[in-house]
């Protein structure tokens, strides 16, 4: 079977696809909360205008032709023909959302949704028509140039092939996008016009010159024709500004001979093919990138983990063979330590990438779910810019797009409800992301009613999951909606009410090893906080050891270690135990106990405490034989290459060549709490 010549060039495409989306919707949004200057707004018509430059090169019809009558109505209003009000501002929104499943659509082979997009289609020509009659504003430029850009004389020679009208493209438009960033001259060169009788209708005929006076650069000129830059031939190249100059001096200045200045003497010209050559010189040397393979990258990475193992080996090698700490090998080995520490964060930072992908998925979330319940709804982000590894991206959509419908669907009161309790009829959703002690953080807040505890604690005692009696504080109260099959709503609908949701949040969250809580006031509103690991390839870890088994405890749990005192420690029963601290009491957990690892070695207070607080922010104290010091580590998955274990997160392989297991701190700490609480006393209910 022959492969498809152009599958991989139709990948691209729909690569960049998603980059334009991406331009297109935060684009909107500006526009939406009054920011829509006119960069923006020509970036929105640029990014439309690409994915139908794109999508005629593939023969997507129906792509097409839908991005044509958006295009054409994103001109109107770059062209100040149309002034878009709140309507015209959400049909904008929905063909948007619109554009992205005809893509979706077409990259999946997928029949698309002719009927939604046609109806769509016919309210953008509608509101395009509004601006027809109607005379354009004083021009604007689309791409404001730096003031202190001095102001050059460009060449842009222009002729089309057939394949550029083939391909859904538009002479006109593109000479327009050039006339908008300066003063420009157009030549139409017909000469090689047939006779009527010979003209074939499809073929292009027509080439132009363009004389441009501007204070952009090459690269800005050259992103006018990136999409047809393929289906034409296209020179562009400086010359001395003669034709342009500043004509309100004196009539004497007028008038006079001005000579040649040196330094244009200089600058005459080059041959056009030289002069494209060291523009695309220059221009390579700013923001230049490359589209790798994820696999590749992947790859890349695995072997970095590998070379981090391989190090530590050597290191342990050098420290069992005694040789000094002065000697040249120790110290060559703690320089290449620096060294491939050095590289294992340059290539993690390679899969780095900004939270926008996924947050920008939830503007047209929000309008749907506002639509489905009747409320009103505004979305707030902060920290689109916010850094983490591409797989903590991936794995995070899911969660985040819960949580969004828990705020919107149960935070969130009707607009009735928010009136009659002096609120404004608008509710308020804040998605925020921002980095913390090495842990990228991710609020999701609103201003709804909060928690109602005592409804949740009486569906919990519904549905059988506490007892009648259980001493719970308020904490406790609102963890209980992670519980699986727990739910307040009252009716099954399209949103909630199947008991799916929370308790898959939390799944999701600790299996990336992160942790969730919850923040709520009874009438102002709920925050729910995402705490991730910022990769889930290397840990910085503590090494510890107990019952002969040595182990990794994540660093980002641990917030101190002592020498527990005899004194201190009170036993509740033979196997549950908690330690005075500071004026309150934490549990101990005696970790080789809880694994099973067999009896530790000597009494409590022999053992080193690990002060370690889960993910609801609950505290517990992790009681093992010794601290070996800590290290990063490569994590090795057990659930893929064994099987799922209770308390233990991964594996991962150290210096002398043996496995040591990462623990689940969240797990453990979670266990614990749940079977102390029915053992303790309730003068200590405040302990768990």
């Amino acid at each position: 079977m022959t492969a498809d010549p152009m599958a991989e060039i139709r990948e691209v495409f729909f690569q960049e696809c998603e980059d334009q989306i991406s331009e297109l919707e935060m684009g909107l949004l500006r526009m939406e909360i009054g920011q829509g200057d006119a960069e923006t707004v020509n970036a929105v018509f640029r990014a439309v205008h690409s994915i139908k430059g794109g999508a005629g090169i593939f023969a997507l019809d129906t792509l097409v032709r839908f991005a044509h009558g958006f295009e054409t109505c994103l001109d109107r209003v770059r062209s100040g023909r149309l002034a878009i009000d709140p309507a015209g501002m959400a049909l904008l929104l929905r063909s948007a959302d619109a554009l992205t499943d005809l893509v979706r659509a077409a990259r999946n082979g997928e029949g698309a949704q002719d009927a939604r997009a046609q109806a769509l289609a016919t309210e953008l020509e509608r509101l395009a028509a509004k601006g027809d009659a109607k005379p354009p504003s004083a021009p604007t430029l689309p791409r404001a140039a730096p003031a202190s850009s001095p102001l050059r004389t460009w060449i842009i020679r222009f002729t089309p092939k057939a394949a550029l009208y083939a391909h859904a493209n538009e002479t006109a438009l593109l000479l327009r996008e050039l006339s908008r960033l300066g003063t420009a001259e157009v030549e139409i060169d017909s000469s090689a016009l047939p006779d009527l009788t010979e003209m074939d209708p499809e073929d292009a005929y027509l080439s132009w010159t363009v004389t441009l006076a501007t204070h952009h650069d090459a690269a800005t000129l050259r992103a006018v024709f990136d999409f047809v830059e393929d289906d034409c031939d296209l020179d562009i190249f400086e010359r001395p500004d003669f034709a342009f100059q500043d004509w309100d001096n004196t009539a004497a200045a007028e008038s006079a001979p001005q000579p040649m200045p040196a330094a244009a003497i200089e600058t005459l010209p080059p041959h056009p093919v030289e002069a494209m050559a060291a523009q695309a010189e220059s221009a390579g040397t700013v923001g230049a990138t490359i589209r790798v393979d994820l696999d590749r990258v992947d790859r890349m990475i695995d072997l970095v983990g590998e070379l981090v193992i391989t190090e530590a080996m050597v290191s342990q090698r050098v420290l069992e063979a005694g040789l000094a700490r002065t000697s040249a090998i120790a110290m060559a080995l703690e320089e290449l330590e620096a060294l491939t520490r050095e590289i294992q964060d340059s290539v993690m930072a390679i899969r780095a990438q900004p939270v926008r992908a996924v947050f920008q998925r939830i503007p047209r979330l929000v309008r749907e779910l506002a639509a489905q319940t009747g409320k009103q709804v505004r979305l707030v982000t902060e920290g689109e810019g916010t850094e983490v590894d591409k797989t903590v991206i991936e794995r995070i959509a899911d969660p985040l797009t819960h949580m969004i419908r828990n705020a919107i669907d149960h935070g969130l009161e009707s607009p009735e409800a928010r009136i009659a309790a002096g609120k404004p009829a608008e509710g308020l959703v804040r998605l925020v992301a921002l980095h913390r002690s090495g842990r990228i953080i991710i609020e999701v807040s609103d201003n709804g009613a909060g928690i109602n505890r005592a409804r949740v604690r009486q569906k919990a005692i519904d549905h059988g999951l506490i007892n009648t009696d259980a001493p719970l504080t308020d904490d406790e109260i609102d963890n209980l909606i992670f519980l699986p099959g727990f739910s307040t709503a009252s009716a099954v609908s399209d949103i909630s009410g199947r008991g799916v949701g929370m308790d898959v949040v939390r799944r999701a969250v600790q299996a990336m090893g992160g942790r969730i809580s919850i923040a709520s006031k009874p009438g102002q509103g709920s925050t729910f906080t995402l705490s991730l690991p910022l990769t889930l390839a290397v840990l910085d870890g503590m090494v510890v050891k107990t019952a002969d088994q040595t182990l990794i405890v994540p660093l980002a749990s641990v917030l101190e270690t002592l020498r527990p005192d005899g004194a201190d420690i009170h036993p509740l029963d033979n196997r549950t135990a908690v330690l005075a601290l500071r004026g309150g009491y934490v549990p101990i957990i005696d970790i080789a106990d809880v694994l099973e690892f067999g009896s530790r070695i000597g009494q409590p207070e022999q053992g080193v405490a690990l002060l370690v607080e889960s993910e609801g922010g609950g505290r517990a104290i992790l009681l093992v034989d010794e601290i070996q010091g800590q290290r990063q580590v490569v994590i090795k998955s057990i659930e893929a290459n064994y099987r799922a274990v209770y308390g233990i997160a991964a594996a991962t392989v150290m210096g002398d060549g043996h496995v040591a297991l990462i623990l689940d701190v969240d797990t453990i700490v979670s266990a614990t709490r749940e079977s102390s609480r029915l053992e303790a006393p309730r003068s200590l209910s405040q302990v768990f």
